[in-house]
């Protein structure tokens, strides 16, 4: 019986089965308890809807607020296409637009317990495996997410846990076959979501260290640095047509996205200056968004940009206190927890929170973890809490910002459990040095085993045997 759950908690199959069902009923659930025409139109009622509107009725990758305001680099291309694709298919703004789009997300949201179980298998054995896998298909956020957003958060999870297996694979391989298919999925993963590029150097890096092209066995010359360079030459080459595109149209170098002014404004200006408070604040999105259809794209994003910097040089104290309460906010998943917590009319809200702390401080004590175990995969699996979050510490953040590591997040989660139940599950002896002593009974003492002391050179051939073969040592 044992043997039958132990093979069934284990078992990737079931995971990603009870993974699909969970979002799959959240989804029907929440679908059921919402008019269709709120499913058709509020969902899209953002930058990504807007602009796969525009491509499928011909405008372009363009008006990203639903008005005609021309070419837009405000989103990287990958999922507003997929989006446009789905209005081509099923209409643009329909229920079943909505529905296939819900459904493409909890597949990518499901596909991501595969890598989570590959790395943990890879890192801490098949019992971290699948816990990291179930935490990930029980997550609530996880849950909810596909339903939820119309945005490429599903997808971006999906790719950040990959790129964690390839790299941890990679680590392991010379060939340039590989390093060149890692170079393409960073490509793609920079056309979807280019915050995870933050990562790019240290995994690359870590990739090309522990591959041995730094040792002694590697190639002589130069000719070991050709594999991580063809990786990296391939990933820049998919962002290449999309950066081409936009100097064309917006005379200046825009990589992937545009928008980073207006992210960094938004968590840095006057709204937050406690020493000349104005209520309400100034600074507000309907008023922002008139600002854009008004100027443009590119004179609004130089104006955001030059406010922001101003505010930030300006109030490095307000600067100090809004960098705290956003880590706070990211790991927590909410602006003021504790005082979210106690205020929340559901148990559903407070369990988010929960959740999301919880995971949080999870993270932590797996880095911990690993590093006391000097696991040689630390460093990549670290680098996902410790360097992703930075963008959001000087912007702004929110519940669906830190979702792409996730699955990392509960992955190292899983490892600090697996360690503590190691930790307690150990036997024990019942008493220390020094009760024997306490409790008056003489301490037992280690005995030595001694052999007799006999030379069989004295001894008659014939007998040897017999004198060798019936000695026994004595006890002393």
């Amino acid at each position: 019986m044992n043997r039958k759950v132990r093979k069934a908690a284990t078992s990737l199959l079931l995971i990603v089965i009870v993974a699909f069902g969970a979002r799959l009923a959240f989804a029907w659930d929440q679908g059921r308890k919402i008019p269709a025409v709120a499913l058709a139109t509020a969902p899209f009622e953002q930058e990504t809807g807007s602009i796969a509107r525009s491509v499928a009725t011909g405008s372009g990758f363009s008006n990203p607020f639903g008005r005609e305001t021309g070419p837009t680099a405000w989103l990287t291309p990958v999922y507003p296409l997929i989006v446009a694709g789905t209005f081509k298919l099923f209409g643009i703004f329909t229920v079943r637009s909505f529905l296939f789009l819900v459904f493409l997300n909890i597949l990518f949201s499901t596909a991501a317990c595969i890598p989570i179980f590959c790395v943990g298998n890879k890192v801490s054995g098949i019992g971290v495996a699948s816990g990291a896998a179930w935490l990930w298909a029980l997550f609530p956020n996880a849950i909810m997410i596909p339903f939820e957003w119309i945005w490429d958060t599903s997808l971006a999870a999906l790719l950040a846990a990959t790129l964690l297996w390839a790299t941890l694979e990679l680590g392991e391989s010379q060939r340039l076959r590989d390093w060149c298919g890692y170079g393409l999925l960073w490509g793609f993963t920079l056309m979807t979501h280019p915050s995870l590029g933050s990562l790019l150097p240290f995994l690359l890096g870590w990739a090309v260290y522990r591959s041995g092209w730094n040792s002694d066995s590697r190639p002589k010359g130069r000719s070991w640095i050709t594999p991580p360079t063809l990786a990296l030459g391939l990933a820049i080459l998919c962002c290449f047509p999309w950066t081409v595109r936009n100097y064309i149209v917006f005379h200046r170098l825009v990589p992937l996205r545009s928008n980073f002014a207006l992210e960094l404004y938004i968590g840095n200006n006057e709204n937050y200056d406690d020493e000349h408070p104005r209520y309400p604040g100034p600074i507000t999105k309907d008023r922002e968004t008139l600002r854009y259809f008004r100027m443009g794209e590119t004179p609004f994003m130089d104006e955001e940009m030059r406010k922001a910097k101003k505010f930030i040089v300006t109030h490095p104290r307000v600067e100090a206190i809004l960098f705290v309460k956003r880590f706070v906010a990211f790991w927590a998943g909410i602006p003021n927890p504790i005082e979210q917590f106690l205020a929340a009319d559901s148990w559903l809200a407070r369990g988010l929170i929960l959740c999301a702390t919880f995971s949080g401080i999870g993270a932590l004590l797996g880095i911990a973890v690993l590093i006391r175990r000097h696991s040689p995969f630390t460093f990549p699996v670290a680098v996902f809490p410790i360097i992703f979050p930075f963008l959001y510490y000087i912007t702004h953040t929110s519940l669906r910002y830190r979702h792409p590591i996730d699955p990392i997040v509960l992955l190292l989660t899983a490892i600090a459990v697996g360690a503590f139940v190691k930790f307690v599950s150990q036997p024990r002896s019942s008493t220390v040095p020094g009760d024997s002593a306490r409790l008056g009974r003489r301490p037992l003492q280690r005995r030595r085993l001694v052999r007799p002391k006999t030379t069989l050179s004295y001894v008659r051939p014939e007998a040897r045997y017999l004198i060798y073969a019936g000695t026994s040592a004595r006890r002393v």
